[in-house]
């Protein structure tokens, strides 16, 4: 019965692990990564709202008299 030759494994073994690597990287190079979010200057913008104009009472059910 003749012996395994593994005399092949390591060399196999090591261009396979260098082969994916490149493989890896190429198809990662390929992706378009969005740019980082830059923050917007925000101003204090008032909005008109029609009830800020008005007169209004909330009332709350614990504010009304028990009857």
């Amino acid at each position: 019965m003749p012996q395994l030759d593994t005399s092949t494994w390591f060399i196999t073994a090591l261009s396979s692990t260098a082969t994916l690597f490149i493989l890896l990287q190429l198809k990662l190079s390929n992706i378009y990564y969005f740019n980082a979010p830059t923050p917007k200057t925000l101003k204090s913008l008032k909005t008109e709202n029609p009830w800020e104009m008005k007169w209004t009472k909330i009332y709350s059910p614990h504010s009304l008299p028990p009857h």
